[in-house]
């Protein structure tokens, strides 16, 4: 099974692609979608939207997981963290994908064992974990293939059919 992990945002939007086969999970790619800050909002949203369609289009994707909402106490951040969101689970749904969502603690829980942990020890985990040479760049990259691989544990947990995880 083919998995996209989305970190999503406005200014960086995350991905990466991970196969789980078998029990074992192979690193295939990962990047991020760049925006100015200065960019007008729609044409952020536009530029998120063509290029998660170039990513799927190129890596086929079965399933995405995506960052669920968390607290938050800039509203302002919240907003467009949602609109990201947003955006990756159209692209997925375009694209024919089933969409997971997954609260960041969660994802460090899955890939470290704990919820609190520091985006270098994610990415330090996610090397070891994908058996990767390096540690993978940038951070919106990294978290992204955590996302990735937290929903490859649960999608291969005997209690997976137990539990309704997924929009599709």
């Amino acid at each position: 099974m083919r998995i996209i992990g989305i970190d999503p945002g406005t200014i960086a939007t995350g991905y990466g692609i991970i196969d789980a086969t078998g029990g074992r999970l192979k690193f295939v790619s990962a990047g991020c979608i760049r925006n100015p800050g200065a960019m007008p909002m729609p044409e952020r949203f536009k530029r998120i939207h063509a290029g998660l369609h170039g990513v799927f289009d190129e890596f086929k994707p079965e399933e995405m997981a995506v960052e669920g909402l968390f607290f938050c106490k800039n509203v302002k951040t919240a907003i467009a963290l949602g609109e990201a969101r947003g955006i990756a689970m159209l692209v997925a749904a375009e694209k024919g994908a089933r969409v997971f969502e997954y609260a960041p603690r969660r994802v460090k829980q899955a890939v470290l064992g704990r919820g609190g942990a520091r985006k270098e020890q994610v990415q330090y985990m996610i090397k070891a974990i994908l058996n990767m040479d390096e540690e993978p760049q940038p951070a919106d990259a990294s978290d992204a293939l955590a996302i990735a691989v937290c929903h490859a544990y649960a999608a291969l947990s005997p209690l997976a059919g137990l539990t309704k995880r997924g929009r599709g």
